[in-house]
């Protein structure tokens, strides 16, 4: 049996896989926790989640997955401290610099959704940079969610609507829900089949409140730097033995 190789372990790749999610989102909570359970700095919970970041990249290309869109800082983070905040966009900026070459080799297209004008100048640059050399990626989208809120994005969405609608580029009798993903964020990739959130907390957070009205949704105990390939392959699996009825 082929497998994907991670750093703690090699997980299955699915064989002719039945339903495998073509767009998976995760909410990956629990770097803190991980940490303070640890008697560490947050900052070490998140190093290590950047890690796992990593191996879960990896691991749902290998199971098929074709989006894989991750929540990376929400537009409530900022109420965190400041040296925490300065901590993760650091690790943004590093983490990226050190991925490019091995997102490049494996075939991962880096995309980023969120409202981009608070975030320090030099972490965007990092963002495009990367952005740019993995352009041409074909096996996974990596889709970062970064200073990102769905309320926030809706807003931001309507607002171009109106503007459109002032310049006559379209009419309110255009209005449909197709029309109104169109000037979202994601409009380049189909709604996510499933949402995953780590940490065992049972909320969306503000999180693609638009897009997963039909996602499955699945939350684990497991915090988000211990989460390997292989809880990965077993959402997948609850995934598919769950009937898809999309309201029928």
């Amino acid at each position: 049996m082929m497998t994907v190789q991670e750093g703690r372990i090699s997980v299955p790749v699915i064989p002719a896989p039945r339903l495998v999610p073509e767009h998976v989102a995760i909410i990956m909570d629990g770097n803190r926790r991980w940490a303070k359970k640890r008697g560490l700095p947050a900052s070490a919970g998140h190093l290590r989640g950047a890690e796992t970041l990593t191996e879960i990249v990896r691991a749902a290309s290998g199971y098929g997955i074709k989006v894989l869109t991750v929540y990376a800082f929400s537009t409530e983070n900022w109420k965190r401290s400041e040296m925490e905040v300065k901590a993760l966009m650091h690790l943004f900026k590093s983490y990226l610099i050190k991925q490019r070459d091995l997102m490049i080799e494996d075939g991962v297209r880096l995309n980023m959704i969120g409202d981009i004008s608070r975030v320090p100048k030099d972490v965007v640059q990092v963002f495009e940079e990367t952005i740019e050399a993995t352009k041409g990626g074909t096996k996974l989208d990596l889709v970062i969610a970064l200073n990102y809120g769905a309320r926030d994005e809706l807003k931001r969405a309507f607002g171009a609507m109106i503007e459109d609608c002032l310049a006559k580029k379209i009419s309110k009798e255009e209005l449909s829900e197709d029309l109104i993903s169109s000037y979202l964020d994601t409009a380049k990739w189909k709604d996510p089949d499933l949402l995953i959130r780590t940490s065992g907390e049972r909320r969306i957070s503000n999180f693609l409140l638009w897009q997963i009205s039909y996602s499955e949704v699945m939350v684990t105990d497991v915090l988000w730097p211990d989460f390997t390939g292989k809880d990965l392959l077993a959402a997948i699996h609850e995934y598919q033995k769950r009937e898809l009825r999309l309201g029928k």
